[in-house]
This record gives C-alpha cells, sequence and structure tokens, in this order.
C-alpha cells in the first residue's frame, strides 16, 4: 500500500495532480491518498510527478509518497468511516 499526499499552492495545477492520482486509489481525506500498491503503478506515479508536475513546482509544493509494507499495514488503526473502508460489503436481495 502507498499513502501519497500531495500540497500545490496553483489550485489548477492541485486539481490536475488530483483527476491524475483518482486513478490509482481512493482519497482519504482532501490531498491524501491510499493507494494499491504494486511496483508498475508506484513507477508510473513517480514518472507523472517527475516529468509533469516538479518542473512547476514552486516554494512550498510538494508530493510525499509513503510505501507501507504488509507487515506495517496490520498497524494502521482506523476509526470513524475509515473503520469501514476495509470491511467486505454483503448486499441480500
Amino acid at each position: 500500500m502507498l499513502i501519497l499526499s500531495y500540497d500545490f499552492s496553483d489550485d489548477r495545477v492541485r486539481a490536475r495532480f488530483s483527476k491524475f492520482i483518482k486513478q490509482y486509489g481512493r482519497s482519504i481525506q482532501y490531498s491524501v491518498y491510499e493507494i494499491r500498491n504494486s511496483p508498475r503503478i508506484l513507477q508510473n506515479i513517480k514518472s507523472e510527478v517527475e516529468l509533469s508536475y516538479k518542473p512547476r513546482f514552486k516554494g512550498s509544493d510538494s508530493v510525499l509518497i509513503f510505501q507501507i509494507c504488509e507487515g506495517d499495514k496490520k498497524k494502521i488503526a482506523r476509526y470513524g468511516y475509515a473503520a469501514n473502508e476495509e470491511k467486505d460489503v454483503v448486499v441480500f436481495e
């Protein structure tokens, strides 16, 4: 799993990055995403940041990527709405 956090001062760049990153994961906060990890996905994200976003960085802009290993996933405490995100949903018709 990856946790990705970003902050851009330019609204257009922030909106564009948000649209880009949504294809890989789900938002857990406004500018924080949880992404299912694979080497290919991580490389795609890093390449896009390097090529398209890093050249536009201003002084306070940032992208942080945290790689969470399987052992560490068990250490994550989820509360409220986030606690239900990992549970399976069963629908009866």
